[in-house]
């Protein structure tokens, strides 16, 4: 803004006596100094001071205080009723976001979003257009009252002009002078496309009255004694607002100044450039003070203009077909709302350019929201399928953690969970729940398990001490007592042996090496067939299979093994047999190979029939 003082303002309007033409004179400065700073645009100043004030007001507080403007509209700044409206609509924008953002985490489709009713924007309405009837009556009121002034002060100069040229006493012509002086200060605002030729020619017939009338120097030198300490007080008044820390307040305060230095007359000759030259100077001061601030400003509001072109880049820049999964969107939604706090921390940029920058950044958000939509709309069938899913995992560990079978159940346990885990997400709404469902299952067997364990533990450690004292047995066994009565006492033994439960796993191996060792050494010593011992040691590994988990299907396994190995063996049997039939003694080497062949026979029946009691056992078993 140009400092009209600086460079506009010509000489002081006091040199009454040297001019006969009117003048621009410093009143009329300072009125084009008035005038410019009134119509100057002042982008941001008070605004920015307005948006920091009702930035931190609630939607209700918004309404009282609009209210109490409304009450009061010929005290109301239009600013301030702007800023007021600005801060409701932008709160209201925020509530009806984060309604729509919420309704869409929880399933809504974005299209289908509407925004509630809201009572307090029809209140704000209902201010708004009675402060628009109210100002448009106090405007044309004060339009007419200008009017009105305008044509008082018209009578005034005529009136001033007739004082010119009247030869009545001059006693009588000074009241009338003074009265007509008091009446013009009275008589305020007049139109502003007349205020200048108003005041030059009232300050034309003014001069023209001291020069004519040549009033009396004991009046005059009054009149400029008071003027000069009227002016001198208005000097220190100026040059106290260098020390104002409000550089706007003190411009206002400034203007107001202006405006009661031109109400005030002359003064004597000698003071009139001296007086006027430090009015001057002080104002320039404050003037260059307010032309700084907005300067400041302007840089300011560039750099923040900056800023923000960054944050709306950054968000344009955004890879979409990078962000495939839940935490991709999750991870640059925690960005997004980054920037969108950045930004409220980030001032106004310049006024061109303040809304078109809200305008990009608020697109490029709307444009990563309804990618984001658009993502969670595509993958909500699956999220369902993947609920019915897990439900039935749910059912499955469910229906199994009350069972004690439990190494199988541990292994299907096991697998459930890894299932589990190849299972895509569910809606935020149902996984915390489902998930709790699941693992509660879980721990339920698990925890089952661990207490039997625990127990079956302290069992095994019994089982270990009871099989050595048999393995001891077994090998004390008296070698005075007969074939058969040591032979009874072995097998007495070995039942005991197989009625003894499990032992520690570590265990397992070495107790059974050792049994195996002591009742071979037994069998050896009373010549026992080595087919009976191997049936004997079937029946114990049996006896062990039957007891342990899953111990049916085992059996039925091994069941089959052995069916299938005595089906081999039956075929082999079939093709010795057939082979047997195209050899003679007589041929060369026939003798040798019938003998082999005969032995390999015997062998295979032998094994058969094994075979045979190994099936019967199990048969047994399994009844």
């Amino acid at each position: 803004m140009k400092d009209t003082l600086e460079t506009n303002l010509p000489i002081d309007d006091n040199k009454l006596e040297e001019t006969t033409t009117p003048e621009v004179t410093p009143e009329n400065a300072v009125e084009e100094t008035i005038k410019s700073n009134t119509e100057a645009e002042e982008p941001n100043a008070e605004d920015q001071s307005s948006h920091a004030v009702t930035g931190k007001l609630s939607k209700d507080e918004i309404i009282s205080k609009l209210s109490e403007l409304v009450e009061h509209v010929e005290d109301a700044a239009r600013n301030e009723i702007d800023s007021l409206k600005q801060a409701f609509y932008k709160i209201k924008r925020s509530e009806v976001e984060n309604l729509k953002n919420t309704f869409i985490e929880e399933g809504g489709d974005e299209k289908d979003f509407v925004a509630p009713e809201d009572e307090t924007e029809t209140k704000i309405k209902e201010l708004l257009a009675t402060y628009k009837e109210k100002r448009a009556t106090l405007v044309a009121e004060e339009e007419r009252m200008k009017a009105a002034n305008h044509a008082l002060k018209l009578q005034l100069i005529d009136q001033l002009k007739a004082l010119t040229e009247s030869q009545d006493d001059f006693n009588k012509l000074y009241n009338e002078f003074k009265d007509i002086q008091q009446r013009w200060k009275e008589v305020k605002a007049v139109p502003q496309e007349v205020a200048n030729d108003l005041w030059r020619n009232y300050q034309t017939y003014s001069e023209k009255f001291y020069d004519i009338i040549k009033i009396n120097n004991q009046f005059r030198d009054y009149d400029f004694k008071k003027n000069l300490e009227l002016k001198t007080a208005l000097c220190e008044a100026v040059e106290k607002l260098e020390e104002e820390p409000d550089v706007v307040s003190a411009f206002h305060q400034l203007q107001k100044l202006h405006q009661q230095w031109r109400e005030i007359g002359p003064v004597a000759r000698e003071f009139r450039e001296e007086i006027w030259g430090r009015f001057k100077a002080a104002s320039t001061i404050i003037n260059k003070r307010h032309q700084q601030h907005f300067e400041e400003l302007k840089g300011k509001e560039q750099d923040n203009l900056e800023a923000k072109t960054a944050i709306c880049e950054e968000i344009e820049a955004i890879d979409y077909a990078k962000l495939l999964t839940f935490k991709d969107w999750e991870e640059k939604n925690k960005e997004i709302i980054a920037l969108q706090e950045k930004w409220k921390t980030i001032g106004f940029a310049p006024k061109k350019h303040n809304v078109k920058i809200f305008e990009r950044f608020r697109a490029a958000c709307d444009t990563y929201f309804k990618n984001k939509s658009e993502f969670y709309k595509g993958i909500k069938e699956e999220m369902e399928k993947n609920m019915e899913l897990k439900k039935e995992l749910c059912e499955k560990v469910e229906a199994l953690k009350d069972s004690q079978d439990w190494k199988a159940t541990t292994d299907l346990m096991i697998a459930l969970q890894k299932e589990w885990k190849t299972i895509g997400p569910v809606a935020r709404k149902h996984s915390d729940t489902i998930w709790k469902r699941f693992i509660t299952a879980c721990d339920y067997f698990f925890e089952q398990k661990n207490k039997n364990v625990s127990s079956q533990r302290s069992i095994e450690q019994v089982n270990l001490v009871a099989k050595k004292e048999v393995i001891e047995k077994i090998g004390s066994i008296d070698e005075s007592l007969s074939h058969d009565e040591a032979l009874a006492k072995l097998k007495e033994y070995m039942g005991e042996w197989s009625a003894i439960g499990f032992v520690p796993f570590r265990d397992k191996d070495k107790i059974y090496k050792e049994y195996h060792e002591a009742v071979d050494k037994q069998f050896e010593r009373l010549n026992v067939d080595r087919n009976d011992r191997r049936m004997q040691t079937f029946k114990e590994n049996i006896s062990d299979i039957a007891g342990g988990e899953r111990g049916r299907g085992r059996l039925y396994n091994e069941r089959e093994k052995l069916m299938r190995t005595y089906d081999r063996m039956k075929n082999e049997l079939q093709t010795y047999e057939n082979n047997m039939g195209f050899l003679s003694v007589s041929s060369k080497g026939g003798s040798g190979l019938l003998k082999d062949m005969e032995r390999k026979i015997e062998k295979l029946k032998e094994e058969m029939e094994l075979i045979v009691k190994k099936i019967d056992t199990i048969d047994e078993n399994l009844e």
